[in-house]
């Protein structure tokens, strides 16, 4: 079963138990961009995992470059945040998330998470680039949320690593966000120590 193992009981709305109506807000798990709250006006991020889940970089027909998602996997747990998201700006979340589908997380208090459906991967070894602005805004939300310890932490536990395009003077990423000389060194050392920078 996949299930929530921390940053459960904050009070927010349920997608199983139908209060969202009565709260006005629905609980989020995020795993990549949505873990820096500067990439949202939502800021109330309390730190969680999921059990049941492995995050990796996929690439689809409707995105010219690679992008993170989760898919089930008994033995694995995702590091990410839980975000309260109010029900009335939950179709601008939608539409930010358009190449992904909404799933629930069943654990006690539950969550919504989206991932890219599987019918809509392509295969490993599409070569679609990971933009470095993108994976910059990733790894500032991870370090100020859980520290650098699980910033470092996720370069190991995500999957299918591959080309990245060094975006970071001109970011093609469209919340790309200025990062300290700390947080800018932790990611071109994570990428080092992959082999690709």
């Amino acid at each position: 079963m996949n299930g929530l193992v921390n940053g459960a009981g904050t009070g927010f709305a349920t997608p199983m138990d139908g209060g969202m109506a009565a709260t006005g807000t629905a609980r989020i798990f995020g795993y990549g961009s949505l873990v820096n709250g500067l990439t949202h006006r939502h800021g109330d991020l309390v730190p969680a995992g999921v059990r049941g889940w492995r995050r990796g970089w996929c690439a689809t027909g409707r995105r010219g470059v690679a992008f993170l998602s989760v898919q089930p996997d008994g033995a694995a747990e995702c590091l990410g945040a839980t975000i309260g998201w109010p029900l009335a700006d939950l179709s601008a979340l939608d539409a930010r998330e358009a190449a992904y589908e909404r799933r629930e997380v069943d654990a006690g208090g539950g969550a919504i998470l989206y991932a890219v459906p599987d019918a809509d991967r392509l295969p490993a070894g599409h070569g679609r680039p990971i933009l470095l602005s993108y994976l910059d805004a990733v790894i500032q939300g991870f370090a100020r949320l859980h520290g650098p310890a699980d910033a470092w932490g996720f370069f190991e536990t995500t999957d299918g690593w591959g080309p990245v395009r060094d975006d970071r003077a001109a970011p093609l990423y469209p919340r790309a966000c200025v990062l300290t000389a700390e947080e800018t060194a932790l990611v071109d050392e994570g990428l080092a120590r992959l082999g690709l920078r």
